[in-house]
């Protein structure tokens, strides 16, 4: 079984190779993933592995990933310094830049300013660093602390604004960015990566990865041995995958293919996925376990940050609100129905393995060990709970897939000969509609909820109030860039926009960390014009910290503030609309072809009641759905689609109006939202 740093140190070093030295990133796989790419091999290591042991095993270069903490805090990531100084070509990536900066006698402050999301900075083109690119460069920004003084013997060759984005020592070979070269939003990095490698490293790129397939199958083989292994099948590609692999690598008396309906399924969901794979030769058990999974319950620390802490018994699923309590439960109450499998098939616990299609970001947002250890955990996925880790330690999962990005999974499947269907197959989470429904007993209202609205009302009529003075003014105006201001101004000035403050949370990463905000809405009585409504949403979480989501809101303006919720729980009731909402909008988005352009469109159902009459104190009892599109390729970052671009005006309407007509539904929104910051799906 593979460890907390997946490659290791080995004895000695064959051909050229990178080491990445882990600080907790959240895109530390991801980085590695790209070096691969890159015909350069790589090793992802622990930030504090020792300069003799990089020496000793021939490292070519070192790169230093980002992380979740400040390099001046007291616990922050322990390393050697020699690194910098050992002759080897070092880049710094987001944490790994304000490291260097700060070894070598430069500042690191926390900034009032954040950026988290995908930004515009202007390079120095003569930097090795950024050859052969244009002066200005999409990338990924996603920081709260920034260099105040860059480090002597350093020079500045990137600006975002008044920050620095990058620094560089060229004698010494060692430059540092505070933006992710690794990622897809950042549109040139891989550029940037091949001059670091190959101009600044000197690396040939000769290393050329043999069949992972048949990795795979030999992994299998080598853990499950002559072990019976029980497979749990959702229908999804990464399952499917994996599942296909077991079949080829083992005999047919060996693999036991699970479908479980937790009760959250989409609409015939079940029934299809039997027949699907059933096409594929696999013998499918269904399971219906509905009725334990909106029971179950479970153990979790009473402290999150400290997995020691005493455990608390979660209230039943069916009377949870909070995300991960929901996800923890569905994860482990898949594992109790998967005992009651192997005894119902009179086998012993202790005699079967278990196979899981789990990927690299379900690791990473989990912050499980297989990943790296010290990333901040964004959300529990149900195939990476407390009784799954446990079932690691014993070595008794087989996890082909853990090292597989959805898009490399999606190219092994087709190696493999499984149909297109079910190869490019939107994504659907293990817990199903469970976590697509915002549960809620009480409005999310914290003390600065008023101020927040205040400042929100400020930034979308920012031409007319920035004419006046007010103590907000200044924040906004410290937060973003001259450029981000004319933005702000244009958008503003050209569009009569309402912003409202909606009292739910949802889950983001901000600056590798997880986050739990609050939720804008923006509103208008005019037609919506939808790219200043995404520039929008990238400058409202930079300058409200405390958000993390940014969504339209169909229909007139919304001139009342929304105060309360619609008490929701996981009932039959709820799940009804939702699935409804579901199969209506994923029916529109087959039928206009747009399954191949949108990597996938999760629906959300939210507890808010909107157009009610505060003088007639009408409860809330309806609820509102969201359509979250989402582009990506790695599903480590992404971008919502912008309709007229990569969804038709026309498709997303008719979505609308298809789920207007649902009954109990008050108004249909459409998240403007990037990844970061906010995640594919709001739980």
């Amino acid at each position: 079984m593979n460890g907390a740093h997946i490659n290791g140190l080995s004895d000695s070093a064959i051909g050229e190779k990178v080491a990445i030295l882990d600080a907790g990133a959240q895109y530390g796989k991801v980085i590695d993933r790209r070096v691969r790419e890159l015909c350069v091999e790589s090793d992802l290591l622990p930030l504090h592995t020792p300069v003799v042991d990089l020496l000793k095993n021939g490292y070519k270069a070192l790169i230093v990933s980002g992380g979740p903490k400040s390099v001046f805090a007291a616990d922050a990531e322990k390393h050697d310094p020699d690194i910098f100084n050992c002759g080897l070509p070092v880049l710094g990536i987001c944490y790994g830049l304000q490291l260097i900066n700060k070894v070598f006698g430069g500042t690191v402050v926390k900034n009032d300013v954040r950026e988290d999301g995908q930004f515009t900075v202007r390079v120095d083109t003569k930097s090795p660093l950024f050859k052969g690119l244009q002066a200005e460069q999409n990338v990924l920004l996603t920081h709260g602390d920034s260099i105040m003084t860059v480090a002597s013997g350093f020079e500045t060759v990137a600006t975002s604004g008044n920050i620095v984005a990058a620094i560089s020592n060229e004698k010494k070979k060692i430059y540092g960015v505070q933006f992710h070269p690794e990622v897809d939003l950042s549109e040139n990095g891989r550029a940037m990566l091949r001059n670091f490698l190959f101009d600044v490293a000197g690396c040939k790129g000769d290393y050329t990865i043999s069949c992972r397939q048949q990795s795979c199958i030999d992994e299998i083989r080598s853990v499950v041995r002559q072990h019976k292994v029980l497979m749990l099948v959702s229908g999804g590609v990464d399952s499917t995958v994996c599942a296909a692999l077991l079949h080829k690598a083992l005999s047919d008396n060996q693999v036991i293919a699970v479908h479980i309906d937790n009760g959250f399924m989409r609409k015939s969901e079940s029934a299809e996925v039997e027949t699907s794979l059933k096409k594929l030769g696999l013998k499918l058990k269904v399971i219906n376990a509905c009725h334990q999974f909106y029971n179950g319950t479970t153990a979790v620390p009473t402290d999150r940050s400290d997995p020691c802490a005493p455990k608390r018994i979660t209230k039943m699923l069916n009377m949870t609100t909070n995300p991960e309590d929901k996800r923890k439960i569905i994860g482990d109450t898949f594992m109790k129905v998967a005992h009651e499998v192997i005894s119902d098939l009179n086998l012993k616990p202790e005699d079967v393995y278990l196979a899981q299609g789990t990927l690299r970001p379900d690791l990473i947002e989990s912050a499980s060990a297989l990943a790296s250890s010290k990333a901040d955990a964004i959300k529990t996925h149900h195939n990476d709970t407390d009784l799954v880790r446990a079932l690691r330690q014993k070595g008794r999962v087989v996890e082909p897939l853990k090292n597989f990005h959805k898009d490399e999974v999606r190219t092994l499947g087709k190696d493999l000969g499984l149909p297109d269907q079910l190869v490019h197959r939107h994504p659907f989470p293990g817990p199903g509609l469970a976590i697509r429904i915002i549960c809620a007993d009480e409005p999310f209202m914290c003390h600065g909820f008023n101020n927040t609205q205040l400042l929100l009302r400020l930034i979308v009529t920012y031409a007319q109030s920035s004419t006046k003075p007010h103590v907000h003014l200044a924040r906004i105006e410290g937060s973003i860039s001259a450029d981000e201001r004319a933005l702000l101004t244009r958008i503003s000035s050209e569009n009569e926009l309402v912003a409202t403050l909606l009292p739910v949370q949802s889950v983001g990463v901000q600056g590798d960390c997880r986050s739990y905000s609050y939720v804008v809405g923006i509103s208008s009585d005019g037609k919506p014009a939808w790219s200043d409504l995404i520039s929008l949403a990238k400058l409202l979480p930079k300058i409200c910290h405390n958000i993390n989501r940014v969504v339209y809101i169909f229909g007139s303006a919304i001139r009342e503030p929304v105060v309360d919720i619609t008490p929701t729980f996981l009932t039959s009731g709820v799940l009804s609309t939702l699935r409804q909402a579901d199969y209506v909008a994923m029916r529109v988005l087959t039928a206009h072809r747009l399954a191949s352009t949108i990597s996938q469109m999760p629906v959300i159902l939210i507890p808010v009641h909107f157009d009610r009459d505060p003088l007639q104190r009408l409860p809330s009892c309806q609820r509102s759905v969201v359509i979250r599109t989402f582009i990506t390729s790695d599903f480590m970052t992404g971008i919502p689609a912008t309709p007229g671009k990569q969804i038709t005006e026309k498709a997303l309407q008719e979505m609308v109006t298809a789920i207007e007509a649902v009954p109990n539904v008050s108004r249909v929104l459409y998240d403007l939202t990037a990844k970061p910051p906010g995640t594919t799906e709001w739980e």
